[in-house]
C-alpha cells in the first residue's frame, strides 16, 4: 500500500488562476499576516488554514523527522486541531474531553498540565458518531472548548485553572457538543450536535467574561427564535415570509427538526458578519417532514453582537440524503466576471462547490466536483438544487446507487486555501449508497433516523481523494485518488506544501502546485484530525497531527464492529470492515520538524 497514492496521482494543466494580476485573496482583516502561531483550528477568521511559514518547503520536506509524541490516553476518534500560542501547544481529547497543555521549550513535549472537565459518561450514548471533539480556540489568555455533555469551558491558558463552565443543553434529549468554538471580540460562538436524535439546532453567543448567554438563535421555529427581523434580507424569495421555520414543517415537527450547528464558523470583520452552516433536518426519512424544512441544511450570515440574521441560503431544501450543511465557509475576495466580489466558497456535502456573494447570499456558481446522480445541478436564477425525480426515496423500498452518499462528497473535514496559489485544497469522498427509508417515531434521547443506509465506493472503485481547485476557472488543477475517503483536514503553507492524512495512518506532504507526494510518515492509526504548523521557541517550523481512527468514518475500527452487518456504523459496515486489518485504534499527537 505504500506506493498506492503515488500511482494514483494525475495532474491537470495549471489553470489561469495561478497568475492573475489581482489574485483571489483572503481579506487581511479576516486573515492577517503570519505571526508564527496557530491559535484557532481554522488558523484565522477566513478559515484559510494557511501558514506563511516556509522553512519546511518542497525542496527539503523529504527530511522532515518526528520531534516528539504525546499520548492522549484515549483510543477513539482524534479530531482535534492542535493549536499553538507562544511556547505552548494545546489539544482536546475525545471523551473525557481532557485539555492538554504541552511545553514547546526544550526538551519539547513535556505536558505542563491537563484540565479534566469530568463530563457525564452517559453523554457518550447520545453521540451520533462517537464522542469526538474538534478542538480548542484561544483568545486573550483563555482557552475555550466544548464538552460532549453540552458544556462550554474557559480555562486559563497559562495555569490550566478553570475560569468558568456553563451548561447549554440536555444530553438526555440527544443534545451533545463536538464543535470548535470561535471567538469574536467579547463573544464565544458555540453550537450543538444531535440531529440524529431529533435535537433542535442552535448557535449560542456566550460572553467571554463569565460565560453568560448573550443570545441564542435556533435553526427551526418562529422568527423570534431564529432571530429574524426587519434587517433580514435574503437574496432569494423562498426565504422571505413570516415564520417559515414553522410553516415549512408539519405541525410541531420543527420542535424536533434538527438543523444542529456542529461545523465551522467564519467571520468577516469588514462586514461584521459571522457565517455558519446548519445540519440535516430530522428525521432522515424525508416523507415524515414535508416542506423545505427551514432553516436546516443552509448557511446563515449573522451580526455577531446581536445574533440577528442578515441572509440565509439553503443548499439542500427538504434534504433527502442527510447532506448536513456544516462545512467550512472560506472568506475570499475574488475577480468575478470583470468585478471584484466578496464571497464565501463552500465545498458542500451534496457534491457542489459553491461561490456565494457574502454580502447578499446570491449563488454565483455551483460546480460538481464528484460524480452525482441524485441531483442535476443548481438553478442560479432561483438558487434551488434540482432533484432527479426518479431518485426520490419512498418508505419500504430501497433506492439503489445514490451518489453521493449520506456523508456526502465532503463531510466536515476542512479544506485549505493557498494564499500563494489562489487554489483550494479539498479532501473528499467518492461514495455512493443504497438508501432504505423506514418508519420511526420520536422518543427523547433515542435515535430518530428512519433510514437504513449501506455505503460503497463510487465510480472508479476508490473511496475518495484530495484535489486542488481553481475557484475562478471553476475546475480541478490536480487530483490524487485514495483507496479510502479522506477524512482529515488540510493545511497549506508558503513553502509550497499541503499536509493531510489518510485512514491507514499515513501523514503526507504534497506539492501545492502539482499534487506530487513529497513525504509521508506512518503514525500507527488512521488519521481524521486536522494538521497545523507553527514556529517554535527554538525558531524552527513544526508540523503536528493527531492520529487516531474513529468518528463516524472509523468506528468500525475503534469499536471493532462486525463487518458482516452492512448497516453497522450507520452505513459504513458495508465497506469499512477491511480497514480493521490495515490500521488500529490509537490516540497520539505527532510533531515533526527538520533536523538541526
Amino acid at each position: 500500500m505504500a506506493s498506492f497514492a503515488r500511482r494514483a496521482l494525475w495532474t491537470l494543466p495549471l489553470a489561469s488562476g495561478l497568475a492573475r494580476a489581482e489574485p483571489t485573496a483572503a481579506p487581511p482583516t479576516a486573515s492577517p499576516e503570519e505571526d508564527g502561531q496557530w491559535t484557532m483550528p481554522a488558523k484565522d477568521y477566513a478559515n484559510t488554514r494557511f501558514s506563511g511559514l516556509d522553512e519546511i518547503n518542497r525542496d527539503n520536506v523529504r527530511n522532515l523527522q518526528p520531534v516528539f509524541t504525546v499520548a492522549s490516553g484515549t483510543m477513539v476518534g482524534q479530531e482535534s486541531a492542535p493549536i499553538v500560542v507562544g511556547d505552548t501547544l494545546y489539544f482536546v481529547t475525545p471523551y473525557p474531553n481532557i485539555l492538554f497543555a504541552v511545553d514547546l521549550n526544550a526538551p519539547a513535549g513535556r505536558v505542563k498540565w491537563r484540565y479534566n472537565p469530568s463530563p457525564a459518561s452517559s453523554a457518550q450514548g447520545a453521540a451520533c458518531c462517537e464522542a469526538v471533539n474538534r478542538g480548542p480556540t484561544y483568545a486573550d489568555g483563555v482557552i475555550y472548548y466544548n464538552t460532549i455533555d453540552t458544556h462550554t469551558v474557559a480555562v486559563d491558558a497559562r495555569t490550566g485553572e478553570l475560569r468558568w463552565k456553563v451548561k447549554l443543553g440536555e444530553y438526555s434529549r440527544g443534545e451533545t457538543m463536538t464543535m470548535a468554538p470561535l471567538v469574536v471580540r467579547d463573544k464565544v460562538f458555540v453550537g450543538n450536535s444531535g440531529a440524529e436524535f431529533g435535537a433542535r439546532g442552535w448557535i449560542t453567543a456566550l460572553n467571554t467574561r463569565d460565560g453568560s448567554i448573550a443570545w441564542r438563535a435556533y435553526s427551526t421555529g418562529p422568527d423570534s427564535d431564529v432571530r429574524i427581523d426587519g434587517s433580514f434580507n435574503p437574496f432569494y424569495p423562498q426565504y422571505r415570509g413570516r415564520d417559515l421555520g414553522v410553516t415549512q414543517w408539519p405541525a410541531d415537527a420543527w420542535r424536533t427538526g434538527g438543523g444542529t450547528v456542529w461545523g465551522w464558523i467564519s467571520y468577516d470583520p469588514d462586514q461584521d458578519l459571522i457565517f455558519y452552516g446548519t445540519s440535516n433536518p430530522s428525521p432522515w426519512n424525508h416523507e415524515m417532514r414535508p416542506g423545505d424544512n427551514h432553516w436546516t441544511n443552509g448557511i446563515f450570515a449573522r451580526n455577531p453582537d446581536t445574533g440577528m440574521a442578515r441572509w440565509f441560503y439553503q443548499f439542500s431544501p427538504h434534504d433527502l440524503w442527510d447532506h448536513s450543511a456544516v462545512n467550512e465557509n472560506i472568506v475570499l475576495d475574488i475577480d468575478w466576471e470583470g468585478a471584484r466580489r466578496k464571497v464565501v466558497i463552500r465545498p458542500e456535502r451534496n457534491g457542489y462547490i459553491y461561490v456565494i456573494d457574502r454580502t447578499s447570499g446570491e449563488v454565483l456558481a455551483a460546480d460538481p466536483f464528484v460524480y452525482i446522480n441524485a441531483t442535476s445541478g443548481v438553478d442560479l436564477r432561483t438558487g434551488r438544487l434540482q432533484e432527479v425525480p426518479e431518485m426520490t426515496p419512498t418508505t419500504g423500498s430501497v433506492m439503489r446507487n445514490v451518489c453521493p452518499n449520506a456523508p456526502g462528497a465532503k463531510d466536515w473535514s476542512p479544506s485549505a486555501f493557498g494564499k500563494d496559489t489562489g487554489l483550494l485544497y479539498i479532501p473528499h469522498n467518492n461514495l455512493c449508497m443504497d438508501w432504505e427509508p423506514t418508519d420511526t417515531s420520536y422518543i427523547a434521547g433515542t435515535p430518530y433516523i428512519g433510514v437504513e443506509p449501506r455505503f460503497f465506493p463510487g465510480p472508479g472503485g476508490n473511496g475518495g481523494g484530495f484535489f486542488a481547485w481553481d475557484p475562478v476557472a471553476r475546475r480541478k488543477v490536480w487530483e490524487r485518488t485514495e483507496r479510502w475517503p479522506v477524512w482529515s483536514g488540510a493545511a497549506a503553507t508558503a513553502g509550497g506544501l499541503v499536509f493531510y492524512g489518510d485512514l491507514e495512518g499515513w501523514f503526507k506532504a504534497v506539492d501545492s502546485r502539482t499534487g506530487e507526494e513529497l513525504w509521508r510518515f506512518q503514525t500507527g492509526s488512521g488519521i481524521i484530525g486536522q494538521p497545523t504548523t507553527w514556529r517554535g521557541p527554538d525558531g524552527r517550523q513544526h508540523v503536528a497531527i493527531m492520529s487516531g481512527i474513529g468518528g463516524w468514518i472509523g468506528s468500525m475500527v475503534s469499536h471493532q464492529l462486525d463487518p458482516r452487518d452492512p448497516t453497522a456504523a450507520k452505513g459504513w459496515g458495508n465497506m469499512m470492515g477491511a480497514l480493521r486489518d490495515i490500521t488500529q485504534p490509537g490516540g497520539t499527537l505527532h510533531v515533526f520538524a527538520l533536523p538541526r
